[in-house]
């Protein structure tokens, strides 16, 4: 999770409005793809192949693994 970022990437919270350290969405991000997009806190079309994972928001576009 980016700590600049508005919303959580994870759970779609805002940043300034979540509890201190947020260690449970920061250890599930470390095995899963995002699934809010971190900018506007939509939730995202997310996609999982064997080579990686991509993730849509429609306002924002796609992040990939490889990005």
């Amino acid at each position: 999770m980016d700590d600049s970022a508005g919303y959580c990437d994870h759970c779609g919270q805002a940043a300034a409005g979540r509890e201190p350290g947020h260690e449970a969405c920061r250890a599930a991000r470390a095995l899963e793809p995002p699934r809010y997009c971190p900018r506007c806190g939509r939730r995202m079309l997310v996609k999982v192949t064997p080579n990686g994972w991509s993730s849509y928001c429609s306002q924002h576009g796609l992040t990939t693994s490889a990005s």
